[in-house]
């Protein structure tokens, strides 16, 4: 069958063959086994709703291993065989061209060198999802495919809910995700109902199909640290030399690196998982990569000394990175943190003197223990910043809950008053008073074409736009957009 024809025809007709997974693929942890046996059986009959009941037995043993195995039903046989990637629009077979440009968009959040673990279906975040399984991608892109410009599909946490009748100024496309009560519900209420099949946690741009990659957030991450280092900088002084220590090289925070040889600084990002710092070196978003602390304190001092503008990526923990520079004296200017903690205990943070892989185990097997050497690390991660903020760091909170997290861990980040904690968030301090404030902040476009010179067409629109805007902008908001 062509690619047409199998988004056509949406889930096969036929039952496919079991797929073995793919290798140098970042497989997505086992989630909490958190649901009780009854609970169990229901997520299992909730999967088997999409499927004629001949081929119940086959699936209902195999959604149930998988539930065992990783906590989830992904249903991988259905995952199509076909590469995933962002093809040009007119490659979809489509009766409407912006139906055509919302599956252009699925594509590239499912694209192995876009999402963070697209065999589970997740774009970023450690889980930021797209759908809950694969069979939602395969109805939901049979809908896109099918749908007229007068009607508009009805999604709920990536299961789709049928086409309604609409008009032309309609949405093509209706999403809500993760229906959750945050008053009147916990994490482990969440886990729960992902379980079973009935949520799912789509992030900003995972379950809503606008993810493009780290490229999405270069902007807002550029202008943040160029913003962070002008809050304390000298006026005229440049960042050249000067160091930005961060976490997290995954999805959105893999633009941290480009960010900061944008704003012309030498960044320092750590990350444990070593595909994905290898992952980014080699698509360019970061300039070295090193693998030991010896080696990260050599190429700073030479980078410091030649006031470069550089970005290192660092396969270990941020935590050693925070502490040998305090040992070593080695001044940060600024400092932050992207790591999922809004999922600590799942793979979102992962602790201090634990190896990556040690960690996935006790992930699945030892939550508990899990939980403890987290908020182990996170006590000795804000002890470490503290004594860097003392000396002149300024650190921020990248809106990961860092320093939620670091105050339920028992870590010594809160404010003389005990309400407030020591430092404000980079909405609150930075993007907030110096962007929003005047109307100022990221955008993105995409081109569905996928032909360069009409990239660079938009791109040359976009630039005389802005610069006419900055020609007549307040002096606040010029110094934005130079």
């Amino acid at each position: 069958m062509t690619f047409k024809e199998q988004i056509l025809q949406g889930i096969p007709v036929e039952l496919p063959p079991k797929q073995a997974y793919p290798e140098g693929i970042d497989r997505a942890p086992k989630r909490k086994d958190i649901l009780s046996k009854d609970e169990k059986l229901l997520a299992i009959r909730n999967a088997l709703r999409y499927f004629p009941k001949k081929w119940h037995p086959v699936l209902a043993e195999e959604f149930a291993q998988e539930l065992q195995d990783f906590g989830r039903i992904y249903m991988y046989r259905f995952r199509p065989t076909y590469a995933f990637y962002a093809r040009p629009i007119d490659e979809y077979p489509a009766q409407s061209k912006q139906a055509a440009a919302i599956m252009h968009m699925i594509q590239n959040n499912l694209n192995p060198a876009v999402a963070q673990h697209p065999m589970e279906l997740i774009t970023y975040g450690g889980n930021g999802a797209v759908f809950q399984n694969w069979v939602q991608y395969l109805l939901t892109m049979q809908y896109l495919a099918t749908m007229t410009d007068e009607q508009t599909l009805h999604m709920y946490s990536g299961h789709p809910m049928g086409l309604f009748p609409s008009s032309k100024e309609a949405p093509r496309v209706v999403i809500t995700n993760g229906m959750m009560i945050p008053n009147y519900s916990k994490p482990d209420d969440w886990e729960k109902f992902n379980a079973l099949g009935v949520t799912q946690y789509g992030q900003m741009t995972a379950g809503s199909y606008m993810y493009i990659g780290s490229q999405g957030i270069v902007h807002g991450t550029t202008i943040t640290v160029m913003n962070a280092f002008r809050k304390i900088l000298p006026k005229g002084e440049n960042p050249a030399g000067k160091i930005f220590l961060t976490s997290g090289l995954g999805g959105m925070s893999g633009a941290q690196p480009k960010a900061g040889n944008i704003a012309g600084c030498i960044t320092i990002a750590a990350e444990v998982n070593e595909k994905a710092a290898r992952k980014r070196h080699e698509q360019g978003w970061v300039d070295v990569l090193v693998d030991n602390m010896d080696d990260l304190l050599a190429r700073v001092r030479l980078a410091k000394a030649g006031n470069e503008v550089v970005s290192i990526a660092y396969i270990g923990n941020v935590v050693e990175v925070w502490e040998r520079f305090a040992e070593e004296d080695i001044f940060i200017h600024i400092g932050s943190d992207q790591t999922s903690l809004h999922i600590p205990w799942t793979g979102g943070y992962y602790p201090v003197d634990v190896s990556f892989e040690e960690a996935n185990r006790l992930i699945r097997e030892d939550p508990a223990l899990f939980k403890e050497k987290v908020q182990e690390s996170l006590r000795r991660q804000v002890t470490a910043i503290n004594k860097h903020t003392a000396k002149g760091t300024y650190f921020f909170d990248y809106g990961n809950a860092f320093l939620l997290e670091s105050s339920r861990a028992g870590a010594d980040i809160m404010a003389p008053n005990g309400i407030d904690f020591k430092y404000k968030s980079y909405v609150e301090d930075i993007m907030g008073p110096m962007c929003f404030d005047y109307g100022f902040g990221p955008f993105r476009w995409v081109c569905t074409s996928a032909k360069p010179e009409d990239l660079d067409a938009t791109d040359q629109m976009a630039g005389d736009v802005l610069q006419e805007i900055m020609e007549n902008s307040p002096e606040e908001i010029q110094l934005q957009m130079q």
